[in-house]
């Protein structure tokens, strides 16, 4: 039995992003000031565009309407999707990460920043960048191995298929 208003409301609230084709991700109610807001993340293997943000958005605010799961008193709904440098927690984010730059914090201590190239049940296959003009080397990262796993933004990434498409 859900104990905590976040268990509480994931249970009234995922059938109903689910329904709409997304997972969630996220739930988070914050105090602002004498406000609360309830912050919904919710995403899906070919991401969420704004036609489903806002389709996801009026139907849990019809269920919280209708139900007493946000108590008496003002909130804020906000339904949104991860951030550019999402954590990676669950095996879908892995796989949802793929062709991605990615920061690794090892289990046995220190870091690794690599590419994501292939995700299976046991763990990844990964591209780790060459230092000062060196290829790139590859590498195998067991789950167990991950302590912590966050996306990088990249700006000046060239893409391979666009680069082959400008030495033709």
């Amino acid at each position: 039995m859900s104990t905590t208003q976040s268990e509480r409301l994931r249970e009234l609230l995922e059938p109903l992003v689910t329904s709409q084709g997304l997972d969630l991700e996220e739930i988070a109610v914050d105090s602002v000031g004498r406000k609360r807001v309830l912050r919904v993340v919710v995403d899906s293997d070919t991401g969420a565009d704004l036609d489903q943000i806002a389709d996801v958005s009026r139907a849990l605010s019809a269920k919280l309407d209708e139900t007493d799961a946000m108590g008496e008193g003002e909130y804020t709904l906000e339904v949104g999707t991860p951030g550019a440098e999402r954590l990676l927690t669950e095996h879908r984010h892995y796989v949802r990460a793929v062709d991605r730059l990615v920061k690794f914090q090892l289990a046995e201590g220190g870091e690794l920043v690599a590419r994501i190239l292939k995700v299976d049940d046991e763990g990844l296959d990964l591209e780790v960048p060459g230092v000062k003009g060196r290829r790139p080397t590859s590498r195998r990262l067991g789950f167990p191995e991950i302590d912590k796993a966050r996306v990088q933004v990249e700006f000046s990434r060239k893409d391979s298929k666009n680069e082959k498409e400008e030495e033709a």
